[in-house]
């Protein structure tokens, strides 16, 4: 294999899935890297360019592992997107559920760092890396009921910002990535713990909110840049969703 390698985290659904999908299209050999068996595989049965690897971003031995493979793949490794992650509630900060809130930061921001970590080598070695931190609107502005998501998203922000000053001067971009609302199977669905009224009550009225492959677009254009073109920060909403706090509904 002499193609050049993506890393994608978080890939069995939503954004992750849809930016394989556009990263294939781009000419990638991709890695995509989940916990779901069945999902990565019906991926590398639709993508010839896909090698699924099941793992977990919170465990160390995983990271390792997946640093292993993907170094055993013979090309340049030149694009991490650090996707993985999710929302868990919506609980004031009063009455947190504070299992919720470490999970969140286990795994927006400790497995963007130790995804990253494993395989910060192999992208500096490529001589062209490209690491891309999907955080969210929730990591620049807060929104009540939502203290928990948009502490970890904020600190995820914080990740990059500061990856970016310490890469400083070595062949590796770091490229941050804000969506606001997406409308996806699982973000919302997953956040209120299966409760599909309170998913749908998120995007009500909004006639056309941002979609994964919305984000994938995003993710994709930003890698593909001249190397020495960052994208520090790219913020996509929605037309119809003005601010955090601003949304409009045909109701």
């Amino acid at each position: 294999m002499s193609s050049r390698i993506a890393v994608v985290t978080g890939a069995s659904s939503g954004i992750g899935a849809a930016t394989v999908r556009r990263l294939d299209a781009a000419g990638f050999q991709v890695v995509a890297v989940a916990r779901r068996a069945d999902r990565l595989d019906s991926l590398a049965d639709e993508l010839s360019s896909v090698t699924p690897v099941v793992a977990d971003v919170t465990s160390d031995a995983d990271a390792a592992r997946l640093a292993e493979i993907v170094g055993g793949l013979g090309g340049p490794v030149e694009l991490l997107v650090n996707n993985a992650g999710g929302a868990v509630g919506a609980d004031q900060v009063e009455d947190a559920d504070l299992a919720g809130w470490q999970w969140m930061f286990d795994v927006n921001v400790l497995g963007t760092v130790r995804v990253t970590k494993a395989l910060l080598p192999l992208l500096e070695k490529s001589g062209r890396g490209t690491i891309v931190v999907l955080s969210s609107t929730a990591g620049l502005i807060v929104y009540e009921g939502g203290g928990g998501y948009a502490a970890a998203k904020h600190a995820q922000t914080a990740v990059a910002e500061t990856l970016r000053l310490e890469l400083n001067g070595r062949p590796v971009r770091v490229v941050e990535i804000d969506p606001g609302m997406v409308k996806t199977d699982e973000f919302a669905l997953n956040r209120f713990g299966g409760d599909a009224d309170k998913a749908a009550a998120v995007y009500a009225g909004v006639e056309f909110p941002l979609v994964a492959d919305d984000i994938a677009d995003c993710i994709v254009w930003t890698a593909t840049r001249p190397h020495h073109v960052n994208i520090d920060r790219l913020v996509v909403r929605p037309l119809a969703q003005a601010a955090q706090h601003k949304v409009h509904r045909v109701l």
